[in-house]
């Protein structure tokens, strides 16, 4: 099992990062905390959680151990996936899906695109214990601000990584940068996945 991935950043998207060691390029998904953190970087060290399926080996990584930590909560929920869970703390801190969890805020949590009442209670309901237990996660560093058309590209970009049309995706990021064209991506990521 990968414990962590430490090397020079290759490529770099909201989605995912490439790092490079020894010449192997790893694909790894990130979630936005950590594109923000990765942002003023040349190089990184992530924990790695792997998922080996039938048809892949799909790496998904972390800044903190502790993000990993509540990455894997997530997905021990039943029909929480990992790309659900990557959308989950795409869309908030770490630190505040924890306290969402701890005092039972479900309609935080449904605020989440593809997280029904039923799938929030569910959440709260297998973790709060959990939660409150470990308290972890903690603050992230703004990413730079792009320029309007760069900020659009990577958050379609971003959408469409996630499952989201491409079309409607695009409708989203436009309405939203029109009302707010000074948005960092991944406040309009966070903003467009509540519209979705």
């Amino acid at each position: 099992m990968i414990d962590y991935i430490k090397g020079e950043i290759a490529e770099l998207t909201p989605s995912y990062v490439v790092i490079e060691i020894g010449g192997i390029g790893y694909f790894i998904n990130i979630t936005l905390p950590t594109f923000s953190f990765l942002g003023d970087h040349t190089s990184a060290k992530l924990f790695v959680y792997e998922a080996i399926r039938e048809d892949a080996h799909v790496l998904y990584g972390f800044r903190l151990q502790a993000e990993r930590q509540l990455f894997l909560l997530l997905i021990s929920v039943s029909g929480i996936g990992a790309n659900t869970a990557r959308v989950i703390m795409s869309s908030y801190t770490a630190q505040e899906i924890q306290e969402m969890i701890a005092t039972g805020n479900v309609v935080a949590l449904n605020a989440i695109k593809g997280i029904g009442t039923k799938t929030a209670q569910r959440i709260i309901v297998d973790l709060k214990d959990k939660i409150i237990k470990n308290v972890g996660g903690g603050e992230f560093p703004s990413a730079a601000v792009n320029t309007h058309s760069e900020q659009k590209e990577e958050a379609v970009s971003a959408l469409v990584m996630l499952g989201f049309a491409s079309a409607a995706s695009q409708k989203v990021v436009d309405r939203i940068l029109k009302d707010q064209p000074t948005l960092k991506v991944e406040q309009l990521i966070k903003l467009a996945l509540k519209m979705l």
